[in-house]
């Protein structure tokens, strides 16, 4: 028998059409244009060149070019499974929640070859239940040894593939941010906290892949115009220190090919993140609309 699944209204499958495609084109603009936006009314439709059907988990190149796509990953918290479904119907494979209950829930009702991704913040109690989520592909916000170690225990025995793994970095320094503090080049021994805890996942938690790191970052660095975002700058040199001294240490069960992924980039600031080098971008807002409050 044939699985149903929740369905939207025409009108609203018209609405995330609409949405989706235009991040998408905007997205494929800013990796072809690194240092400038093209005039969308006049750029010709890049939607044909992105790969529908199953967002393969690395990157898809553009046109001609070397170019490659980052991986868009659809932010759907506090939106229905009928919205999720429309656009995984048009090619969407990737999917962020912020809340485990939300995302148990969700990927209970939906196919199974969604590609999961938590990005809220992680709890310890947490990790047992969203690590029994068959198709969860990554936690994007991992702080501590003890939560990397409590997903790494509560895999079940019969996954085969590894749990992809970002570690939060806080680049604004806000106490209302998760994350662990950032590595630097002039001050490489300032903070040990982040090497340590990419190092006891990459040692001691075999069932987790070290993917990247992930930041969330201020508000106003996402929103101020035309200056160079502190976060993303930070970030980015959190992840050359790191790589360094990973590469010093040997291994490569971490990153693709000795480099780690940068998750960072939103719905008002992915364009100019995806210039900055982020291989990963959550948007939410500007593929879903508005959120309704929290019951």
């Amino acid at each position: 028998m044939a699985t149903s699944f929740p369905q939207a209204s025409a009108e609203r499958v018209g609405e995330l059409k609409e949405s989706l495609e235009s991040i998408q084109n905007r997205l494929a603009e800013a990796v072809r244009c690194p240092h400038q936006l093209i005039n969308r009314r006049e750029s010709t439709p890049l939607i044909d060149v992105i790969t529908q059907g199953p967002q393969a988990a690395s990157h898809k190149q553009v046109g001609q070019g070397e170019e490659t796509l980052p991986r868009l990953v659809a932010v759907s918290k506090l939106k229905p499974a009928e919205d999720i479904m429309a656009c995984y119907e048009l090619g969407q494979r990737d999917f962020g929640e912020n809340y485990a209950g939300e995302l148990t829930e969700k990927a209970e009702k939906l196919p199974k070859d969604i590609r999961w991704h938590f990005i809220g913040g992680l709890q310890s109690n947490k990790c047992k239940p969203l690590a029994a989520i068959p198709n969860i592909w990554a936690v994007q916000t991992v702080d501590s040894i003890k939560k990397a170690t409590a997903l790494n225990k509560s895999l079940p025995e019969d996954r085969t593939d590894p749990l992809h793994i970002y570690l939060q970095v806080n680049t604004s320094g806000e106490d209302s941010k998760s994350g662990v503090a950032p590595l630097t080049h002039s001050s490489p021994s300032s903070s040990k906290e982040l090497e340590e805890l990419a190092t006891h996942v990459i040692n001691e938690c075999p069932r987790l892949k070290l993917l990247g790191l992930m930041t969330i970052g201020s508000f106003e660095a996402s929103t101020e115009a035309g200056a160079e975002n502190p976060d993303f700058r930070l970030l980015i040199e959190s992840k050359e220190v790191l790589e360094e001294r990973l590469g010093v240490a040997g291994g490569d069960h971490w990153g693709v090919g000795g480099k780690l992924e940068l998750s960072m980039g939103m719905s008002a600031d992915f364009e100019q993140a995806i210039k900055a080098g982020s291989g990963s971008v959550r948007v939410g807002t500007g593929i879903f609309g508005s959120r309704p409050p929290r019951g």
